[in-house]
């Protein structure tokens, strides 16, 4: 009876233990703060000096004590398809969105976002705000991964937005990003259990378009000049460009093709109180920001938390005369990426390297102690981000890839471009239409195709072969409707 009392004694003391170290494993591990942006402009910070009145000192206190990539892109240009790269850690093709499509999700199954990993791992996991992939209402509105959800369908409301709250919905009162933010500092500071590592998705609808800022900030650049874009770019008149881009209208719904090169440029500023209200709606995720820091810092996890923050995609402010995203131009499909954990990224530190979505999924599970599984095509940053790494083998090219959106079918055809640090060559697959190749270090604003000229034809030989062997490393699928034939919808 004694050694059975003993035996007792001892496996209960050792379930205390286990149980005890299991917990300060769990709070040992870094906690995870994903804030993302739809359509903001990577240059679109204080300290790019593009917007010499633009203020975000939030956004630059990330940049000033972490990392901040120069040269980051998306796979994809458009909200659904790169959110859903984000999650994955797969391009577009493989995950199965390649448009704003509200009857399609990602295969979840097949290549689970990287929450459902952390959650297995005993992670809490919340997402508070846009997925733009979730169109069913009720509890099938959820999407897999989440402890916790609070999303909305398709763009939402900027002002007394319809939500989903676990399930319910329901109409709030008050300013969407305000909203978003109050919600996730709720979750932080009552809802979570502060003995597990958390990982927080707080995605904004803003900066989309119709711009509405929040009362508080409108007008507050209205007697600031915007500046026109670098290297000349409003002043395109595709000259030697793709008929496909000479559009007589830009505000009209259907391309009306104009084959000549006379084209004059659209006097500046294009669209210009439009972009004015784009920068006016980060004033108030800038302060989101700077809010939920606060609450970190107050609950002590700052310093234990990956802070990333990002956008969706880029836009367009005029450059080319175009607004919006979606074709591969460097405006759009090159965002912003600010990273901060002083564990193990110095203050100020810049990283020049081509940087994907795909990469930040590898990232996070890397630095969570989760091996990257094999449907992930992205490679972890985080040898990057440690600067006593300077030697960090990284890709040379990458490939970025378009498809026909049913919605927006005049925005460009299908498309498929490789980048190098030095070159971009761009195939939109048109018979009866020109190719574009163009030297970055002596033409960043992409003005002069390259494509007809004979000096170029080495570069674009061997850009066509790394296009070539891209596509084949990362099972390129050309069919853009081929999830309609093999996927249905599920409502989860």
């Amino acid at each position: 009876m004694k050694i059975y009392k003993l035996i007792l004694a001892v496996t209960f003391l050792v379930m205390i233990l286990s149980c005890k170290k299991e917990k300060n494993s769990q709070k040992m591990s870094p906690n995870f703060l994903f804030v993302l942006v739809d359509d903001q402009p990577f240059d679109a910070l204080q300290s790019s000096e593009r917007y010499p009145f633009l203020k975000t000192p939030n956004m630059q206190r990330l940049i000033d004590e972490g990392a901040n990539f120069k040269n980051y892109f998306v796979t994809q240009s458009i909200c659904s398809p790169s959110r859903a790269s984000f999650l994955t850690g797969t391009y577009p093709h493989i995950h199965g969105v390649n448009q704003n499509n509200r009857y399609v999700d990602p295969n979840w199954d097949k290549y689970q976002p990287y929450n459902q990993h952390l959650q297995k791992k005993g992670y809490q996991t919340a997402h508070i705000g846009k997925i733009h992939m979730a169109h069913f209402k009720g509890e099938d509105h959820i999407r897999p991964g989440f402890d916790y959800w609070y999303s909305f369908i398709g763009q939402g409301e900027y002002f007394n937005p319809m939500v989903n709250d676990n399930g319910k919905e329901y109409q709030e009162k008050g300013y969407m990003t305000d909203i978003l933010t109050d919600k996730a500092i709720n979750w932080l500071t009552t809802k979570r259990d502060p003995n597990k590592p958390f990982s927080l998705n707080l995605w904004h609808k803003a900066v989309h378009e119709d711009h509405s800022p929040a009362p508080r900030h409108k007008g507050m650049y209205a007697k600031d000049p915007l500046p026109t874009p670098p290297y000349d770019t409003h002043l395109e008149n595709f000259k030697g460009k793709p008929e496909w881009q000479k559009i007589k209208s830009w505000d009209s719904k259907w391309k009306e093709y104009i084959p000549s090169d006379t084209i004059a440029p659209k006097p500046w500023p294009i669209k210009g109180d439009k972009f004015k209200k784009l920068l006016e709606c980060l004033g108030a995720v800038d302060e989101s920001l700077g809010k939920v820091l606060k609450t970190l810092e107050y609950l002590g996890e700052l310093d234990n938390t990956v802070i990333i923050y990002s956008s969706d995609n880029g836009y367009f402010m005029g450059e080319h005369g175009y607004w919006d995203k979606r074709i591969a131009y460097e405006n759009s499909m090159r965002i912003p990426m600010l990273i901060r954990y002083p564990k193990l990224i110095k203050p100020g530190t810049v990283i020049n390297k081509n940087a994907l979505n795909i990469d930040l999924a590898p990232t996070i599970l890397e630095l969570s102690g989760i091996q990257k599984p094999n449907y992930m095509q992205g490679e972890s940053m985080v040898n990057l981000l440690d600067s006593t790494k300077n030697n960090t083998p990284w890709r040379d090219a990458f490939m970025f890839e378009y498809y026909v959106d049913d919605a927006y079918p005049y925005a460009g055809p299908n498309m498929l471009a490789v980048r190098t640090e030095e070159y971009k060559l761009i195939d939109a697959f048109l018979e009866d239409d020109i190719d574009e190749l163009y030297d970055l270090k002596n033409d960043p604003g992409e003005m002069h195709n390259l494509i007809n000229n004979p000096t170029y034809d080495d570069v674009e030989k061997k850009l066509r072969t790394e296009l070539n062997n891209l596509k084949e490393k990362y099972q390129y699928n050309s069919d853009r409707d081929w999830w309609l034939r093999t996927q249905i919808p599920k409502k989860r």
